[in-house]
């Protein structure tokens, strides 16, 4: 039986007179206004996706010293740095489907705190083999608030705000970027150890999420808790009635809820796939070239402290990218937005590759800040809303785990090209064509602004 069947009697015998048919939860956010209950789940989310782009960071500028301190070589120290990646993939794929048959917040929670405890452990590991499977086993416990951060933002803002929202929520990137720079420029010379006791801190936040951020209305309702989805939508500013029997619009039932395999099945499977290959060769083409930037700055003759200020700075103008892509995928929707970005992306790096001065360095690392992190915006909106609510964190956490290949790979397959003398143009050329095929793949995918979540 359906759920609009449920809520309305004798709906299968043509409308009752005086009963008005159930409302999605979507629809409660038609006309909803932003309000403080929003900013504060904004903000809690925000310094999560911090934490998330430190924890991926913050060791890639103090590698010198890993190596060093473990007397390891460049291929091993790329091991290192992806090993928290490598964890991330199995956990995403745990993490999603259970987020769709737990809820949202209870991922969260478990995930981040989990984390805190075991990165602060890995601070003090007394060999190489040690660091390697506690940043593993970080990164496995991560993957859940990592996962889950933009799907659980989405369904918790006003419907014609989400795009504009949710992209805004991106900018914690850059700035755990950022953070990383800072407490290597100020403590990195304390050693790698400091910088890891400050990634296993970070899990106190897990105490914002808890206060801050309410249980998704979409996950409630889905799970048949209307009195709890009712509550959540009265505090995010709806005027629900007492009573409220909200229909929901997967057909499937909650015993379908975190199915992967409904994934590929019927007009899910194109989606899916044209989704997966774009996140992994989308952040391949990005992380290819952040994990590697500070070695191939120093090839063009830049210092370390150099190309650190220029990593710095380039974060900076991941800001703008963001901002201005936030504001234009309102107006003209996610595809007439990440598509022209992304393909400005790709020219601003072969630009890059053939810089044969300081300034045109600058303009050309600035400029692919600018398009490929404003297209990133858009696309960790655009990429949580393919799905039903029953299957969203599922699809998401394939998304994730597509991902965090690229991201374990990258590094890995970069230092080899580097460690063969590959040079530096070719390699930037390289990893800037993973680019052209995302941006191939994304073409067929269908438009999402303006439509309400499922």
């Amino acid at each position: 039986m359906s759920a609009v069947r449920e809520a309305v009697p004798g709906a299968g015998e043509g409308p009752v007179r005086g009963v008005e048919p159930a409302r999605t939860v979507g629809s409660w956010f038609d006309d909803m206004p932003f309000r403080k209950a929003h900013l504060l789940a904004a903000v809690a989310l925000f310094m999560a996706f911090v934490i998330e782009s430190w924890e991926q960071l913050a060791l890639v500028y103090v590698s010198g010293d890993l190596g060093t301190d473990f007397g390891i070589d460049e291929g091993a120290i790329g091991w290192a740095l992806s090993a928290v990646a490598l964890g991330m993939i199995p956990g995403s794929l745990v993490w999603g489907p259970v987020s769709d048959r737990i809820g949202r917040r209870a991922v969260c929670l478990w995930s981040l705190a989990a984390y805190g405890v075991i990165a602060l452990a890995s601070a003090f590991s007394p060999t190489f083999t040690v660091l390697m499977v506690t940043r593993f086993l970080s990164g496995l416990a991560l993957a859940g608030i990592y996962t889950v951060t933009f799907p659980y933002f989405l369904e918790l803002l006003p419907s014609r705000l989400r795009g504009r929202a949710a992209v805004y929520l991106s900018i914690g990137w850059p700035i755990g970027v950022l953070l990383a720079v800072a407490v290597t420029r100020f403590v990195g010379g304390l050693g790698w150890h400091v910088v890891a006791i400050a990634s296993g801190l970070a899990g106190v936040w897990v105490l914002a999420i808890r206060a801050w951020v309410p249980e998704s209305p979409y996950w409630l309702a889905e799970r048949g808790r209307h009195e709890e989805a009712a509550a959540v939508l009265r505090r995010l500013g709806a005027d629900v009635p007492e009573g409220t029997v909200f229909a929901t619009s997967h057909t499937g039932g909650k015993e379908r809820a975190g199915q992967p395999l409904d994934l590929l099945r019927g007009r899910l499977l194109r989606i899916t796939v044209l989704m997966l290959v774009v996140n992994f060769t989308f952040n391949w083409g990005y992380w290819g070239l952040q994990t590697w930037l500070p070695t191939l700055l120093q090839e063009k003759g830049l210092s370390m402290s150099a190309s650190l200020g220029f990593v710095a700075l380039s974060a900076v103008f991941m800001i703008p990218g963001y901002v201005s892509a936030s504001l234009l995928t309102g107006r003209y929707g996610r595809r007439k937005v990440f598509l022209p970005y992304l393909a400005l992306a790709a020219v601003s790096g072969v630009a890059f590759a053939y810089a044969d001065t300081l300034t045109t360095l600058y303009v050309a690392n600035f400029a692919l800040s600018f398009f490929c992190l404003g297209a990133w915006g858009v696309w960790n909106t655009w990429n949580g809303e393919f799905y039903p609510t029953a299957l969203r964190a599922t699809g998401y956490s394939w998304a994730t785990a597509a991902q965090l290949g690229a991201t374990s790979l990258a590094p890995s397959v970069v230092g080899y090209l580097l460690a063969r003398a590959t040079g530096y143009s070719s390699t930037i050329l390289f990893i800037m064509a993973f680019l052209v095929v995302a941006l191939l793949c994304a073409a067929p995918l269908p438009e999402t602004e303006g439509k309400d979540l499922e």
